[in-house]
């Protein structure tokens, strides 16, 4: 705690030096875009794409040049709100209940809202759909999100399109108006307004420009000379840019323009704005073929730098961090949380558990810190999942100024940006000291690898408990609507934690209940329109699922399904502590699959 009110006091030195005193603890608004890389701007000279506004941010911000993220979402979004190393947190991959965030973690929003914030998120949240893991459960006041990754996936309501949809308002299904990225940022504009006379943190997480690509057409225009992805990729980020420029001018009517500190940065590698060679038959590796990429080898999900390195602009007037500085050195999303602390003087006496460093005195003027971070990818797509463990040696880069280790290849970016050249034979020794780093970083992050993070089934905190495909471990998940509409999917079991024991019915579906849909229908196309939605594979299957069998705790029973049912429901007693719960849809003719969504609720009101 003493080293924290020194920082805090050196800070505040540092900003009256410059002739610009913290005059109050500024409100916070944290951007964070999805699938955008760090050359999907045209500040960092993207060629095709016009972002005028997010370059004018850029200008008038302090900017980490050499900053770095996980190569995939949710792990990104662990890192950023605990401060810590996303696989130490329970999070090292987008589904399989490996994104629930560990139910012990302090999130940055318990710590803002702990220091007298009023906290609030919008857009994608991405670490748990279900208590204890939903935002409002880890430090949130106010939230309005969709469910899962990506509007559209199994956890989202039932054929949300991207325009007027039913996002979760504090955990309740709310129908909005509007186009998805245009909802996430007049509700922080809202929020604002609402919060202007006290200091508020703002999570703006937009799931844009992730796919899949729907946006107006009025985006995409400029961009018709590019390929159809692309153009609706670089639609999407258009999007973004244009309400940038609406919150920007937006906080300079509320007069908070000067005591806000807006951040923005993009969560791994672009996805849809480079097309890459192939490396050893992989396309995520290669060098640029088409689109821009800032002249770095690999995209998302890449161990190269092309697959983590991110943008991050910082910007608050009112603290003298302003007017286009540039600061070097490596450095994280795990620092973000530690700067936080400082530069707001927020009530924290735990600094120790931070693996990121507070780069409060760097964007005062001092150099950033001299030190070594690693990042890895967990993914596994195309592949059955398991237990989801962790995977030693898998996909890894260890960072230390301009060089990478990226598994046993060695890179000096100053001389060879592109990471062409491995220089590992030349320097044994920095090879060696730096997968010395390595190890001792796996040893630290994996050390409660082997635990669950589990769906807690306590009615008092939530009544009715979902589990959707994209939750099981096990086979090939479902992960998306467009996977359940199309019959896709394996096997699937998740874990369960039972704090108040009794009487449960759970039931087994092939939709969800919003649907209105019976097991054995084929689904209804799915909402779109040519002027509003790029076009997307629409497959639909009827299947004759003739058997519902669910497994738990001692309990394993299987009963038939009829033409005419839309739910399974079984009657269980579970006792309490944590248990495997697995489900089978047979099909006429011997193919199972996992059932697709499961509900979990009392079956007397006692238990509430």
């Amino acid at each position: 705690m003493k080293q924290a009110i020194l920082v805090s006091i050196a800070v505040m030195l540092l900003f009256a030096s410059s002739g610009v005193a913290a005059e109050r603890r500024p409100n916070v608004i944290l951007i964070v875009t999805d699938d955008q890389g760090y050359g999907d701007l045209s500040c960092h000279g993207n060629p095709i794409l016009k972002t005028p506004e997010l370059d004018q941010l850029y200008r008038d911000s302090i900017r980490l040049t050499d900053f770095h993220v996980d190569p995939t979402c949710a792990p990104t979004r662990a890192a950023l709100m605990t401060g810590r190393y996303s696989a130490r947190t329970g999070v090292w991959l987008t589904y399989g209940s490996r994104h629930h965030l560990r139910r012990d973690e302090v999130t940055m929003a318990d710590v803002f809202q702990r220091s007298g914030y009023k906290t609030a998120i919008f857009g994608k949240w991405h670490l748990g759909d279900n208590y204890p893991f939903r935002p409002n459960d880890r430090g949130f006041d106010e939230s309005l999100i969709h469910g899962g990754g990506v509007v559209g996936e199994t956890p989202d309501y039932w054929d949300n399109n991207y325009y007027d949809d039913f996002y979760f308002r504090n955990g309740s299904p709310e129908q909005v108006e509007g186009y998805c990225t245009d909802v996430w940022f007049n509700e922080t504009i809202q929020f604002a307004k609402a919060n202007k006379e006290r200091p508020f943190f703002a999570y703006l997480s937009t799931n844009a420009p992730h796919g899949p690509l729907h946006v107006p057409q009025a985006y995409m225009k400029p961009y018709a000379d590019q390929p159809k992805q692309r153009a609706a990729f670089y639609g999407m980020i258009a999007s973004i840019d244009e309400n940038i420029g609406k919150l920007r001018s937006a906080l300079s009517e509320l007069s908070l323009d000067r005591d806000t500190m807006v951040v923005f940065l993009n969560d791994n590698g672009t996805n849809g704005g480079v097309t890459l060679s192939k490396v050893d038959g992989d396309s995520r590796n290669g060098w640029e073929v088409a689109g821009y990429n800032a002249g770095m080898r690999g995209r998302k999900t890449s161990r190269y730098e092309g697959g983590h390195r991110a943008a991050c602009f910082i910007r608050w007037p009112g603290g003298g961090l302003k007017g286009g500085r540039d600061v070097n050195g490596v450095t994280a999303h795990i620092d973000l949380l530690p700067t936080f602390i400082d530069l707001c003087d927020l009530q924290f006496d735990d600094s120790e558990r931070f693996d990121g460093v507070s780069l409060a005195k760097t964007l005062g003027g001092n150099a950033a810190p001299q030190r070594t971070v690693v990042v890895h990818d967990q993914g596994r797509f195309g592949h059955s999942l398991g237990d989801g463990l962790l995977i030693k040696d898998k996909d890894y880069s260890v960072m230390r100024g301009s060089w990478r280790l990226v598994g046993r290849e060695l890179f000096d970016l100053s001389s060879d940006p592109s990471q062409k050249v491995d220089l590992a034979l030349q320097h044994p020794e920095l090879a060696a000291t730096l997968r010395g780093k390595y190890e001792t970083w796996w040893n630290h992050i994996a050390e409660r690898s082997d635990e669950y993070n589990p769906f807690v089934i306590n009615p008092a905190k939530q009544k009715t408990v979902l589990i959707s495909s994209q939750n099981w471990l096990g086979g090939e998940v479902a992960y998306s609507q467009r996977s359940v509409r199309a019959g896709l999917g394996g096997e699937g079991w998740a874990f369960i934690d039972v704090e108040v024991p009794g009487k449960y019915r759970i039931g087994l579906r092939r939709y969800p209940r919003e649907s209105n849909l019976l097991i054995r229908a084929e689904a209804p196309p799915w909402p779109s329109a040519p002027e509003t939605h790029n076009g997307v594979k629409d497959e639909r299957v009827a299947l004759d699922i003739v058997t519902a069998r669910l497994a738990v705790d001692d309990f394993d029973e299987s009963r038939p399904v009829a033409a005419s049912d839309d739910e399974i429901v079984f009657e269980v007693m579970l006792s309490g502590g944590q248990q495997k719960l697995q489900t089978w849809f047979s099909q006429r003719g011997g193919r199972q699959t996992a059932a697709y969504y499961v509900y979990i609720e009392p079956a007397a009101s006692g238990q509430e």
